[in-house]
């Protein structure tokens, strides 16, 4: 993990595209500003260990071949 110091106004810069601004100290908590394209998804972890989980349950109950799943839309008509 890359540990860096920064004042309230400075960014990190992460490639060339996505910027990580700092916007406020307060109270024990920091605000961050993200400055990414918008096909880069942006989540808090929390939210995006949850979206991963859901992905991983939907990929255990997805048919294993189109056979399968075939045959489980032909018997819900």
């Amino acid at each position: 993990m890359l540990i860096l110091t920064r004042k309230i106004g400075e960014a990190i810069a992460i490639g060339d595209d996505i910027k990580v601004r700092l916007l406020e100290i307060k109270g024990g908590q920091v605000k961050i500003g993200v400055e990414a394209p918008n096909d880069v998804a942006v989540h808090r972890e929390e939210v995006f260990l949850r979206i991963l989980e859901e992905n991983r349950k939907a990929a255990k109950e997805a048919p294993h071949d189109l056979n399968n799943l075939s045959d489980l839309l032909k018997s819900k008509k």
